[in-house]
């Protein structure tokens, strides 16, 4: 009788995510099916994604254009890829033509790449793109986003403008040492509640996509419904296989 097999390491942490996330739903009074998992895979195989696809998740992000259309084609179909961080304008089609089954860029920060998915998204002829429009909560000099102050103006272009572009929410990325991230968890609900009365609609409609490996319990009783986890699932990633975005 052949041995079971040895469940990878990525699987069992992945299972240990997804019991951290229902208890940090239930502890906020949110549904845990309402909070949607990323496992982000950048720099890692194509053979441990598919450990982890092969164990029923189905919601992968990347975010360096090149390895993402090397490693989504040689993937099921039915997994639904989110793009995360900043984009290049000039890379929205290469990447859009490339991975057909992506759901969701996370995230648009300025108008120029809205043009540029909307576009694309035209000109190949496919489904509306859902977005994420993107907010520097924590004011560094070196990251992307739109100031929380110009957020509104952003989110009436996307939805004005490109119809080819579905606004779904708004996402950021908290300090790299998690020490502010409260404040920047709250300027972001800050913001949605702005957007949401500037639009008319509920706050159930506007996603808050926040957390990461570090800080997605916290996030979530914060109210994000989409938190990106990376190392916690795949173990640390080698930036000796960055590719450039």
């Amino acid at each position: 009788m052949a041995a079971p097999a040895v469940e990878s390491f990525a699987v069992a942490a992945l299972r240990s995510v997804m019991v951290r996330v229902r208890q940090a739903a239930e502890r906020s009074g949110a549904r845990a099916e309402n909070v949607r998992v990323v496992a982000v895979s950048k720099t890692k195989p194509v053979s441990l994604i598919r450990d982890v696809y092969d164990a029923g998740h189905r919601c992968f992000g990347e975010n360096y254009v090149q390895e993402f259309v090397e490693k989504a084609p040689q993937l099921p179909e039915d997994i639904e890829w989110h793009f995360v961080g900043h984009l290049q304008s000039n890379k929205a089609k290469t990447l859009l033509s490339a991975v057909p089954n992506l759901a969701m860029v996370e995230g648009v920060d300025n108008e120029k790449i809205a043009n540029h998915l909307d576009h694309a998204v035209s000109s190949l002829g496919r489904n509306p793109l859902k977005v994420l429009v993107q907010v520097n909560t924590s004011g560094e000099v070196s990251k992307s986003g739109v100031e929380p102050a110009n957020c509104l103006e952003l989110v009436k272009y996307v939805k004005s403008r490109c119809p080819n572009l579905e606004f779904s929410g708004l996402m950021t990325i908290g300090m790299p040492d998690y020490t502010s991230t409260p404040a920047n968890f709250q300027t972001l609900s800050n913001c949605r509640t702005e957007v949401c009365k500037a639009l008319g609609i509920n706050e159930g409609q506007c996603e808050l996509s926040m957390g990461m490996s570090g800080d997605f319990e916290q996030a979530i009783e914060m109210g994000s419904t989409n938190v990106r986890i990376g190392s916690t699932i795949f173990g640390p990633r080698d930036y000796s296989k960055k590719r450039p975005n």
